[in-house]
């Protein structure tokens, strides 16, 4: 079974806040077997538009990939997540 992946591009309005969002979404991470892959760090623009901050994370298969971000442990997360930052965010399968 191939892998999930949550690809998401970040901007933090607030840092102290967004603190608040990282404690609130690990119950989500834990359930669903998430393993962060990049999370921040030095990163190069190559092409296009960035954000500051950029999120890899990977998951036992798309769907606890899907699963996850859908869980109400992780909606309550999203909730603060939207409030203190701007973001994309996509899930995608591996190969």
């Amino acid at each position: 079974m191939a892998k999930g992946y949550w690809i998401a591009r970040v901007d933090v309005r607030d840092p102290e806040r967004y603190k608040d969002y990282v404690a609130a979404a690990k119950p989500a991470f834990e359930k669903y077997g998430a393993n962060f892959l990049a999370r921040g760090g030095a990163f190069q623009r190559l092409e296009g538009d960035v954000r500051a901050r950029n999120v890899v994370i990977e998951f036992p298969s798309l769907q606890a990939a899907v699963e996850c971000y859908n869980s109400p442990e992780y909606q309550i997360a999203a909730a603060i997540r939207q409030e203190v930052a701007d973001a994309e965010m996509v899930v995608v399968e591996g190969v």
